[in-house]
């Protein structure tokens, strides 16, 4: 036994150890399929009768949209704000760039910067100097950096997508075997853990990812009706911080100053800040509870360890991750150590 407890335990970390650089690929694709599951299953009652091969494919086709799109959406207005940038660099080198009247509005630092711009920047000469002050060489081992590590996400992106395809394919065999395993290992009690873990996956991506994409996208609209500068990135921006604590108030509450600095109405600018106050406080207090339930609920400073410190321990997957490791422990908690002992009483 002892022997077998051994070779188990080296081949589990040998295991490990190889598949190293697809790990996170694999937990995506983990936490994509105990979420999505319930969807899926209902898409594939629909087009094809129950859970098959055919169903995951169109399945994962379509996350792998959901996923693309925004992402694609990014890219090009960051690439349309790539030829702008070039175009004012020309223009800088060749007649020199006037001090914007956004600058003397800013409520700090106005006299600084506009000295500041009127020097190196306003005067063509001053402007070419200061620009080749930039060290081109580290830039372009800047942009060699971001294309090979640009390359390597979406690979393994690509690769979470066909491990996705794999786990809705074979999701209710390979959750079977899985909940076995913890029977064994952990008895009747860790076979109720996974259970509840899993509800609290469930919770913690819905109330984090669904709710951000509802409210930025209700923000987004305030920032085009009110006339916000590059409002489809500030959108995309305030639905990325808004997975965050506070993440999304920084987001409108910087469009509704640039609309204020950049000739907007005073008026406009005040209604994108309470509009998005307004959705925050809705998202936060009403809609986030109802979707994330009591399986994945956690007090506010564990939510807040749970989110801060999983981004510092595992990167963007800790987002996810950190809240259900805490909601786990909570479980544990609950669940094992202050489960009520039912004794037997005899007759």
């Amino acid at each position: 036994m002892n022997a077998r407890i051994v070779l188990a335990l080296a081949l589990a970390a040998l295991g490990l150890w190889t598949a190293a650089g697809f790990l996170p690929a694999l937990i995506w694709a983990a936490i994509l399929a105990t979420t999505l599951w319930p969807l899926y299953t209902t898409f594939a009652q629909r087009i094809t009768s129950g859970p098959s091969t055919a169903a995951a494919l169109i399945f994962t086709l379509i996350v792998a949209l959901v996923l693309f799109t925004p992402m694609a959406l990014a890219i090009y207005q960051i690439a349309e704000q790539g030829d702008v940038l070039v175009s004012w660099v020309k223009r800088a080198g060749e007649s020199g760039v006037e001090v914007p009247d956004w600058l003397a509005r800013l409520p700090i630092a106005a006299e600084s910067l506009q000295q500041w711009w009127r020097n190196n920047l306003s005067d063509p000469k001053a402007a070419t100097a200061w620009l080749k002050t930039i060290n081109m060489d580290d830039a372009s081992n800047l942009l060699r950096t971001f294309g090979a590590q640009l390359l390597h996400r979406l690979f393994l992106m690509f690769f979470s997508l066909v491990a996705l395809f794999v786990l809705l394919r074979n999701g209710r065999l390979l959750a079977s075997r899985f909940l076995e395993t913890c029977d064994k290992l952990f008895g009747e009690a860790g076979e109720g853990l996974m259970e509840k873990m899993v509800h609290a996956t469930r919770g913690t991506v819905n109330g984090t990812v669904l709710v951000a994409a509802g409210e930025g996208l209700l923000i987004g609209v305030g920032y085009l009706i009110a006339g916000v500068p590059n409002a489809i990135i500030f959108t995309i921006l305030t639905t990325a911080l808004a997975m965050l604590p506070f993440g999304a108030w920084a987001a409108f509450t910087a469009a509704a100053l640039l609309l204020a600095s950049s000739g907007g109405s005073g008026v406009a600018a005040a209604a994108v800040f309470f509009w998005g106050a307004i959705v925050m406080f809705a998202g936060d207090h009403f809609v986030w509870p109802t979707l994330v339930g009591d399986s994945a609920r956690l007090p506010f400073l564990l939510a807040f360890v749970g989110i801060f410190g999983g981004l510092a321990a595992f990167g963007l997957m800790g987002l996810f991750l950190g809240p259900v490791i805490m909601a786990a422990l909570m479980v544990v908690w609950r669940e094992w150590i202050f489960r009520p002992v039912v004794s037997d009483t005899a007759a």
